[in-house]
């Protein structure tokens, strides 16, 4: 759960957005427009300049984005045909042309309720009122720790992240995981920052959190103390929470315990009641993230009001459910992500209304998504590009000189292991059991998040599921999973400007196969390289390995800490981006020792004025172009793992012997690093 990486970022904090995904720009007539470069910047001076200058310059970001670029502007194809789906299933549902119940009626049906307004604003608050009287009823801690699990299980309330957990020492069998949580900020230190902006910063959020309070009922006056309660409540769980650096430290956030050994953690919270609470099976083993922040968890039940837990329980129902309600609610929801997105309007309805039911009915929504956009034909394609760039990588390893022959022989092992998912699962999700009604968009809201929870939990004590996709087929993205040993490229990425078939080889290796190559090297970064063949975390390397290993990922930190976004001031974090960059960077020399190989047995002419060699390093930069409001790169870089997009270019690039003689940069060169500093892995 924590150690899958995505190839691209998305912003889900309680804001209802499409999805927030990193990238380029509007549609093109040819794979590569002239118009797009800058050619009066150097391409040794600042290639994302050249290569997106052009582009740049004419782009604006829509008013309802955080950003604009290649992935929002391929999710807007995407979605669009997802919308024609809907639309349709809306009408046949409509006629009686599908039966109630089955997966096309529960996908016409979801998406019917959520875009019909009129039921919505009616209903109000109402859909709460259960809910809400259940907190009011609390009178006592008992009370309070019973309902703890019972609202988790409904609504997903309780302060911490639970659920099903493959075991990362035992990577066959599924166990609970247990992880920190309860904060609406993205991260602790924007809680615990004393500078003025984070200061005012958490002025504007308790802002909001009156208002939400105000919509439940409460008066202006009432409503003001009860967000600075939220606040300091949240403040104390940030206190007790690890950083975003913090938590990428895959060994020290793993801690397998026995029920008696959490309990030990909380001498006044019983797990096992918890568990039976939320429906949970019998829990014999629980990865405890963060055993301190559950330490303190168990002393703040003794120290925090009682009142002041149920005001914490009301704002985290309302926060959650807010997407789903009316407009006030809406609205309140829209003013919180603006927070760290600068978007100026709300997505419309429609567009919102797609995201939910690609999010709750996924793979009965892709599985019409397939039939229409991925082919068989192109998925064989797909499976060739992957194979192909994992041949390449073997032939690197095997030739590595850094590298002993015992780790050599361990990272061929797991390589080969690699399990590739191309386009969409080779089993479909039963969605059998979960219960759609044709009225009531919220109530359909819960039961597709209830349904999902009891499947999770019902995870527990059984082997590994390895079929399972953590991303729906229509997804403008990719992972790879350490735990699983294996890369994933859902059929929504594997369209241009990723893979193009009318492209040439040269700018198709630089984008789709600098994103495969990408995903593959991840399993072989910091955190990748700590799991073996079958997902157990487990150190293969030599001593002597390792060390030089770590050296030269140090590199890649000092080069990225000395990046800057907006102003002088705000840096990139290089042990935050550091497995990004270490994937981008092995991404990059695959794809590109892959592609000289392709043009040995098939050479390709200059077009367009460009060498293939230059063309590859085009199509990586085409990938990235990107509009970004100052706010969301703020938080970017505050809480994203993944580097700004100018950097996902110019910072790996700049360590290629490859883009420097490709474009005839000289030493010195802002795009040629010095070979004291520029790091050697693969």
């Amino acid at each position: 759960m924590h150690s899958r990486r995505f190839f691209a970022s998305s912003f889900m904090l309680m804001v209802t957005l499409a999805a927030s995904l990193r990238g380029q720009g509007p549609a093109q007539t040819k794979p590569l427009e002239r118009a797009n470069l800058d050619t009066a910047c150097s391409a040794c001076d600042d290639f994302y300049q050249f290569a997106n200058g052009g582009w740049l310059k004419r782009a604006k970001i829509p008013a309802a984005y955080p950003e604009f670029g290649s992935f929002q502007e391929l999710f807007d194809q995407n979605e669009a045909v997802l919308h024609d789906i809907l639309t349709t299933s809306v009408g046949r549902v409509n006629s009686g042309q599908y039966k109630p119940g089955t997966g096309e009626w529960k996908v016409g049906a979801f998406y019917a309720t959520c875009m019909d307004t009129t039921a919505v604003e009616k209903l109000g608050v109402t859909p709460l009122q259960p809910e809400l009287d259940r907190i009011a009823a609390i009178n006592s801690v008992d009370d309070l720790k019973r309902a703890f699990g019972e609202l988790d299980k409904r609504e997903g309330l309780a302060p911490w992240v639970d659920g099903s957990a493959q075991d990362a020492r035992d990577a066959a069998n599924t166990i609970t995981g247990l992880y920190q949580g309860g904060l609406s900020l993205p991260n602790s230190e924007y809680y615990t920052k004393t500078d003025t902006a984070s200061a005012d910063f958490r002025g504007k959020f308790t802002g909001i959190v009156a208002h939400m309070f105000v919509l439940l009922g409460d008066s202006p006056s009432r409503a003001a103390d009860e967000a600075n309660t939220v606040l300091a409540i949240e403040t104390q769980f940030a206190k007790s929470s690890r950083t975003p650096i913090q938590l990428r430290d895959v060994v020290a956030n793993y801690h397998r315990m026995t029920l008696a050994q959490a309990d030990s953690l909380t001498p006044h919270f019983s797990w096992a009641s918890f568990y039976s609470g939320v429906g949970a099976p019998a829990v014999e083993r629980i990865d405890v993230g963060q055993p301190e922040f559950f330490a303190n968890f168990d002393k703040m039940l003794t120290t925090v009001p009682l009142a002041d837990w149920k005001t914490l329980l009301r704002w985290r129902l309302a926060s959650t459910a807010a997407p789903s309600l009316s407009t006030p609610f809406v609205n309140q929801n829209f003013e919180f992500g603006k927070l760290f997105t600068g978007a100026t309007e709300i997505l419309p309805r429609w567009k919102r209304c797609v995201s939910a039911t690609d999010a709750s009915l996924g793979e009965l929504l892709g599985q019409e998504y397939v039939a229409r956009k991925f082919t068989p034909e192109a998925k064989a394609r797909a499976v060739a590009i992957v194979d192909n760039l994992v041949r390449e990588l073997r032939s690197r390893i095997e030739q590595l000189e850094w590298m002993g022959p015992e780790t050599k022989t361990q990272a061929l092992v797991k390589l080969d292991a690699f399990n590739r998912k191309i386009g969409y699962p080779d089993k479909w999700r039963d969605y059998s059991k979960l219960q759609i009604s044709g009225s009531g968009y919220y109530a359909n809201v819960v039961a597709a998040r209830q349904w999902a929870s009891a499947r999770d939990w019902a995870k527990v004590g059984k082997a590994t599921d390895r079929t399972e996709w953590g991303m729906t087929p229509p997804t403008v993205n990719a992972y790879e999973n350490p735990l699983l040993n294996e890369i994933v490229f859902p059929a929504g990425i594997l369209q241009p400007p990723f893979y193009d078939p009318k492209a040439d080889d040269a700018l198709n290796y630089g984008a789709m196969g600098a994103v495969i190559g990408h995903e593959m090297s991840h399993a072989f970064d910091d955190q990748g390289r700590q799991y073996d063949k079958a997902g157990n975390m487990r150190d293969w390397w030599t001593k002597d390995d390792a060390a030089r290993y770590d050296t030269e990922a140090q590199k890649i930190v000092r080069q990225f800490d000395a990046y800057t976004v907006i102003d002088t001031a705000t840096h990139v974090q290089g042990k935050l981006t550091l497995g990004e960059n270490i994937g981008d960077f092995g991404g990059l020399t695959v794809a590109y020792a892959a592609m000289k190989r392709a043009l040995a047995a098939h050479p390709q002419p200059v077009i367009d004025g460009f060498t293939p060699e230059q063309r590859f390093f085009l199509g990586w930069a085409q990938v990235w172009r990107e509009l970004d409001r100052p706010e969301f790169l703020r938080f970017l870089v505050s809480s994203d793992p993944h580097p700004p997009s100018n950097w996902r270019v110019n910072g790996p690039l700049s360590n290629m012997p490859e883009f420097k003689a490709a474009w005839g940069c000289k030493d010195g060169d802002p795009m040629v690093r010095s070979a004291a500093n520029r790091p050697r892995i693969w």
